[in-house]
């Protein structure tokens, strides 16, 4: 579930850190398929297209399944020496390749007013190396009403049995568009910080809640997921899908509050729904795929390099760079 907890700016400059792009350009990936060609990153918000109306699907699935609790593992235990490719996130469900930019459209309630609600979604060249795993580092930035109030850097890995983990983030806000405040987490910083898994290899039903990461007060990061559907279809601008996945994200600060989220094989996250006590009823939908040019990819991974300098807790890790013909190692 997206949700930002703020840090005082002066906290963030005293320990914040330099990161630096190696040289190199990245090899031009072949286009997503059905994706128009992108020229160049917006500099500007971008606008949105029609705001889609709330309807059954987009809001709650047909039934929910909520899984045995047996068995069920509070926290997930990560093992640096099971990811000999951890760049290389080919998972079905939640494929990662670098240059592949989503642009999600939608709204969230604020009150009780309806926002316009936008997501770019870029998968860097970038990696990171996060306690002894390699991550590819992910940009995104959300926009309400044409206005950017949040930037984020999430940093993904994938085991050698195909399950994506969730490393840590560093997430930014905005009041219009001047920079507010941040947080940060990666594994172990701060203390008792632990990794998660953002998607299963095999996702199953009847199967327990797993953890997407835990992070300490003042952080309290405590995302959990399940399984709640298989088989379901659906339609959004982008296209139609069969044999949908249905997840439920949730967490223990916000009781009865469930994110849904629907991904297509091959796709990944197409449909962000919620229900119970979501005071934010963020509703989503996948709009556009495109994969990035040369240029493109560049000035995103400068605006990423660019945030990771106000991270202040990167001077416990190395920074985020590029190496040419390092993707899938």
């Amino acid at each position: 579930m997206r949700r930002f907890y703020l840090f005082s700016v002066a906290t963030a400059l005293l320990l914040m850190v330099s990161a630096s792009a190696c040289s190199g350009g990245p090899t031009p990936e072949a286009p997503v398929a059905a994706a128009p060609t992108q020229t160049a990153l917006p500099t500007q918000p971008p606008q949105p297209t029609t705001v889609p109306e709330p309807t059954e699907t987009l809001v709650q699935p047909t039934e929910v399944v909520t899984g045995s609790e047996s068995g069920e593992k509070k926290l997930e235990d990560l093992d640096p020496d099971k990811f000999d490719r951890s760049t290389n996130i080919d998972n079905e469900w939640f494929p990662l390749k670098p240059g592949t930019q989503y642009v999600y459209e939608g709204f969230s309630v604020e009150g009780s007013e309806r926002i316009p609600h936008r997501i770019v979604f870029i998968v860097t060249d970038l990696t990171k190396v996060i306690n002894g795993v390699r991550s590819v580092v992910i940009f995104d930035r959300d926009f309400s009403e044409n206005l950017m109030e949040e930037a984020e850097l999430t940093f993904f890995a994938q085991d050698n049995d195909g399950n994506v983990w969730h490393l840590g983030q560093y997430r930014e806000t905005y009041d219009e568009t001047e920079f507010v405040g941040s947080r940060v987490w990666l594994v172990g910083n701060p203390e008792g910080a632990r990794a998660g898994i953002m998607m299963q290899a095999e996702p199953r039903l009847g199967t327990p809640s797993y953890s997407q990461g835990y992070a300490p007060p003042p952080f309290n990061w405590t995302d959990r997921a399940r399984v709640i559907e298989l088989g379901q279809k659906t339609s959004v601008p982008f296209g139609s899908y069969k044999d949908v996945l249905v997840t439920e994200e949730f967490n223990q600060e916000e009781p009865n509050a469930f994110q849904l989220k629907f991904y297509a094989r091959g796709v990944g996250n197409v449909l962000v729904g919620w229900r119970g006590a979501d005071a934010q009823q963020e509703a989503l939908e996948l709009v556009d795929i495109v994969q990035l040019d040369p240029k493109a990819l560049a000035e995103a991974r400068a605006e990423a390099l660019e945030l990771e300098t106000r991270a202040y807790m990167y001077g416990q890790t190395p920074p985020a760079g590029y190496t040419p013909g390092t993707e899938g190692q």
